[in-house]
């Protein structure tokens, strides 16, 4: 059965991100562009059919706006993480009074365990967590425990090349994946219909699907029509700028 969400939470990037982290060597994000692009991903998740808080940017980290890695939010709990970059570490403090607002239950990772939540992928009740350079093996199972204690389950999937597990894999609900790079030819992935990225459309394999439609970033026009073939309606939107700092759609908001 297809998820449905209602609510999303986003935070406006800051002047700052264009010091934020990055391995992609595409350049400093223009800032006003990445504002108009961040604006009409707001526009896009209303359109979708979800209320949408926003907050306001945060000067002191740089990395703010993708404030998907500070905090999981699940049908039964939000969970604080602990993020892995030092530089992104405090970003989770100012999620905890957002979430309050949301939720009763709110759980956090804490040392040494890190986890960001852009290496966390959700199937039905089951919650697929990435071992990478931001989220170690005891983030994991510490949020494994957590998730047992609300009747979720949750299991490792180790990376070696990937930045987040969700640079690779998108679950498009329909026991569909959409796949790329070192996941596909990951045994744990079999069960699925898998549509394939080509390794030239990569970061495309970062898509969104909301309530029946899959956000997909402009300019990547093999991977859209596979998914379109596949029988999703997409809408493209250009996130550019965020790419610059390895985000992606996913990266932009929390959704529940």
């Amino acid at each position: 059965m297809n998820r449905i969400f209602s609510k999303a939470i986003v935070r406006k990037p800051c002047r700052e991100m264009v010091n934020g982290l990055t391995t992609a060597e595409l350049g400093k994000p223009d800032y006003e562009k990445a504002l108009e692009q961040h604006n009409r991903y707001i526009e896009v998740l209303q359109e979708c059919g979800l209320e949408v808080t926003v907050l306001e940017a945060d000067s002191e980290f740089p990395d703010s706006t993708f404030i998907e890695d500070v905090a999981l939010c699940t049908s039964k709990c939000a969970v604080i993480t602990n993020p892995g970059a030092s530089s992104r570490n405090g970003e989770k403090l100012g999620i905890k009074p957002v979430l309050k607002g949301f939720y009763t239950s709110i759980e956090e990772i804490v040392h040494p365990g890190t986890l960001d939540a852009g290496d966390v992928m959700l199937v039905d009740n089951h919650f697929y967590i990435g071992i990478s350079a931001r989220t170690n093996q005891d983030g994991a199972e510490q949020l494994i425990n957590i998730l047992q204690k609300y009747d979720l389950t949750g299991s490792k999937v180790p990376l070696k090349e990937m930045l987040h597990l969700k640079t690779g894999l998108s679950y498009l609900e329909q026991n569909t994946l959409l796949i790329s790079g070192e996941f596909v030819n990951n045994t744990v992935f079999e069960k699925f219909r898998r549509i394939v990225v080509d390794k030239n459309e990569q970061y495309a394999a970062n898509s969104l699907w909301i309530n029946g439609n899959v956000l997909v970033p402009k300019g990547f026009t093999e991977t859209k029509n596979k998914i379109e073939q596949a029988g999703y309606k997409t809408i493209e939107i250009d996130v550019s700028e965020f790419r610059k700092l390895d985000g992606g759609l996913s990266c932009l908001s929390l959704r529940f």
